[in-house]
């Protein structure tokens, strides 16, 4: 529900609801990272062992480097730090702000395959052990297959692009009306499944991208027309595969190393320049990938924490306030005061309603219910634009 709509059910002004709920309901004003929220944010206290760092683009185009604890798995305690910008200077001079002996206390840093980022982990974190992410260097794998993908898609298109001017070429060298309706419409060729070729390299992205024991029916009609129609995709699909059930098989460091180098070996073999860079990155960072099968950590819980602070964003529909939007995303939020026990909230008539309704005085420590709910603050003294329903179930 919308502050707006909320503030119609009560029949207050929208406007006057929201400037309410940031400046008295939320505490916003008093926020001890208020001076730096645009910049930055610290929370050292929830610093754990095992952290992940990662970036996201939240709107404008501003990139964000989210520093997370792996332990509070995307909940409470979860954000460490929150820098504007990716510069490996400026952040880690941020994240230097954090307190040094909790900073040695780290063990490990799960990031991508980013050289700034890992470069930051490395001056921030200096007795931390650097992994990089498995499903970073596995989309590495599969962007080079649907690289290979769409230089076939060019070659179906041109082709098909070179029939048709033919066609009409035909058409147009016909001597008599007679001869030119003799020459039917062009049509494509039709595969077995119904699609042309072109409709089946367009829609096969999806495909290579997947395991092969992911296909539904539909999906494996079209791949077996694909790989008999192109040669090498199967070939570079197979080769991406195996470098998935290397990281799913629960092997050690040694037994990884050995099946990488065999892996390696194949992907030499294909020559392929995209395939030949994917190994030139992973010769670069074979050490801080290797390092996964020791601890077998992913940046999930990163990209969980990033999903949900951009699904705020997207169900709020913007936000027109980054340094408020980021104290609701921290704790300043209605539902977390309703929960502290410790410090009862109170319910206040702040605004005059647009049209008469009942007004009940309640005495300080009642219980109050959801129904009830027009206006918050800390406080004595309760009213409210609604009836009590004393059977309800409690707001907190």
């Amino acid at each position: 529900m919308s502050i707006c709509v909320l503030a119609e059910r009560y029949g207050v002004k929208g406007q006057t609801l929201r400037k309410q709920c940031k400046e008295k309901i939320s505490d916003y004003r008093n926020w001890d990272q208020l001076e730096h929220a645009h910049d930055y944010l610290l929370y050292p206290e929830n610093i754990g062992e095992n952290l992940s760092l990662d970036e996201t683009c939240l709107s404008n185009g501003d990139v964000y480097t989210i520093l997370t604890n792996k332990a509070a798995k995307g909940r409470k305690g979860a954000l460490v730090a929150m820098v504007r910008g990716v510069a490996t200077d400026a952040v880690s001079g941020i994240l230097r702000r954090l307190p040094h002996r909790k900073r040695l206390s780290v063990k490990t840093v799960t990031t991508d395959l980013s050289s700034a980022m890992m470069l930051t982990v490395r001056k921030v974190f200096p007795a931390a052990k650097l992994i990089n992410d498995r499903f970073h260097v596995q989309q590495l794998m599969s962007e080079a297959v649907d690289r290979l993908r769409i230089c076939y898609r060019w070659e179906v298109l041109d082709a098909e692009n070179q029939a048709i001017r033919e066609h009409h070429q035909k058409k147009k060298e016909a001597k008599s009306k007679a001869e030119r309706e003799r020459i039917e419409k062009w049509e494509p060729e039709r595969m077995e499944n119904g699609e042309n070729l072109p409709q089946i390299v367009s829609r096969s992205k999806h495909i290579i991208l997947k395991h092969w024991s992911k296909w539904n029916e539909q999906q494996k009609a079209r791949a077996a027309i694909l790989f008999d129609k192109f040669p090498k995709l199967p070939e570079g699909y197979s080769l991406s595969m195996k470098l998935t059930d290397i990281f799913n098989k629960k092997s050690g460091p040694d037994e990884a190393r050995l099946n990488l180098a065999r892996w390696y070996n194949e992907v030499e073999k294909f020559d392929y320049m995209e395939f030949n860079k994917v190994l030139d990155t992973f010769s670069n960072h074979s050490t801080t990938i290797i390092n996964y099968f020791e601890e077998r950590l992913t940046n999930a819980s990163a990209e969980s924490f990033n999903a949900k602070i951009k699904a705020f964003r997207s169900q709020l529909r913007g936000v027109a306030d980054g340094n408020s939007s980021c104290s609701d995303w921290l704790g300043y939020t209605l539902k977390r005061k309703l929960a502290n026990r410790e410090n009862p909230l109170t319910l206040t008539h702040l605004v005059k309603p647009k049209v008469n309704r009942p007004i009940r005085r309640i005495k300080k420590g009642a219980t109050f219910y959801r129904n009830s709910l027009i206006l918050i603050r800390w406080g004595s003294g309760i009213r409210t634009h609604a009836p009590l329903l004393p059977k309800q179930t409690p707001f907190y």
